[in-house]
């Protein structure tokens, strides 16, 4: 199969033919039908994790149709299916109680293992990993969702508990912060989202935010007291969406007393350990500091029904299709910070 890897962190990504994966008892062959660019995979690919095997294969925003299925997978050739990246093992307590991310023995699409920028992926543990894709979406919406929609899904909705009529408050319109603009919309909530993009800014105007906030224009107490004039107090709701130093304090300094800061951007190298105010923020102002990482595949079908009854626009979020052989340039324009909405690998010969 063709595959894009890369033999050295922050090296090229050259895309060449390699061995086609194997398919265990319990497990699918999907072949990849479309695939999301995500910043995680940039983290990989920069060697965030100096302890990932190389050469590797990234991609983790997978969507496809079953092309083997393992005689214990309970899917059938030709079946429409998605996975999340997380991979658990589908028998441990935390598994079973719902909460797949923190399982202990759990794989990572793309990280622990190669990934879906190929032509064909091996998703493990079937039943319990993979999720049929509604006849109603598309590859390149499911792809599209990959663990930004996901992610930011289980982040304001399940650990964030936003409720409707509340305000949240956005710091970073990438994919994962669209996603979560376009979430907290379908729900009923307020939307503050800030970036300094103004491209970024303008999709998440698009994607219903109710009011955008360019922080490149604004000093950080600026900018906090514009988001407490506007929403009335300050966010009930606040997300780190990039995983910045200067992002997650913004998000701290956005909320009401009692309010909650989501981190769902992931943090890395000197921003992977910020000063936590815990005098001022987390015991004076009771501020709830609350992480998140992925979603199961059970909790897939909450963002699929948003989709269907026409809350949720996938296609919206997804601003560039690319092939196979561009990758390389498309992680390596994250560099800059600029790209604005979801880019999409959909061609894989």
């Amino acid at each position: 199969m063709r595959a894009a890897l890369f033999h050295e962190f922050g090296g090229a990504i050259s895309v060449e033919t390699v061995a086609d994966p194997s398919c265990s008892r319990d497990g699918v062959i999907v072949e990849v039908k479309a695939c999301g660019v995500c910043r995680s995979d940039h983290h990989a690919w920069r060697g965030a994790d100096p302890t990932l095997a190389l050469p590797h294969v990234m991609g983790h925003e997978m969507a496809g149709i079953v092309a083997e299925a393992g005689p214990e997978s309970g899917l059938s050739v030709g079946q429409r299916v998605t996975a999340p990246f997380i991979f658990g093992c589908g028998t441990c307590s935390d598994c079973l109680s719902g909460e797949p991310t923190i399982c202990g023995t759990q794989t990572t699409m793309g990280f622990h293992t190669w990934g879906a920028f190929a032509q064909y992926l091996s998703v493990p543990n079937a039943p319990f990993n993979c999720v049929e894709i509604p006849e109603e979406i598309g590859f390149v919406q499911a792809a599209g969702m990959g663990c930004r929609v996901t992610t930011a899904y289980r982040g304001i909705v399940d650990r964030g508990r936003l409720a409707p009529g509340e305000w949240v408050c956005i710091h970073g319109c990438g994919g994962i912060g669209l996603s979560a603009v376009m979430i907290a919309k379908a729900i009923g909530a307020f939307v503050l989202a800030v970036d300094i993009n103004a491209g970024a800014l303008k999709i998440a105007q698009q994607l219903g935010a109710d009011v955008c906030l360019n922080a490149a224009n604004l000093s950080p107490d600026a900018l906090s007291e514009a988001i407490f004039e506007t929403s009335g107090g300050g966010a009930h709701v606040s997300v780190d969406a990039l995983g910045h130093t200067s992002t997650f304090h913004a998000s701290l300094n956005s909320l009401r007393v009692a309010g909650r800061h989501v981190q769902i951007g992931f943090p890395t190298g000197t921003h992977a350990e910020p000063t936590v105010p815990l005098l001022k923020q987390v015991y004076e102002r009771q501020i709830s500091i609350i992480g998140t990482r992925g979603m199961g595949a059970q909790g897939f079908h909450g963002i699929f029904d948003l989709a269907t009854a026409g809350l949720l626009d996938l296609e919206a979020l997804v601003s560039e299709r690319i092939a196979l052989d561009d990758l390389g340039d498309a992680i390596a324009e994250m560099d800059r910070f600029t790209a604005a909405g979801v880019t999409v690998v959909d061609r894989f010969d």
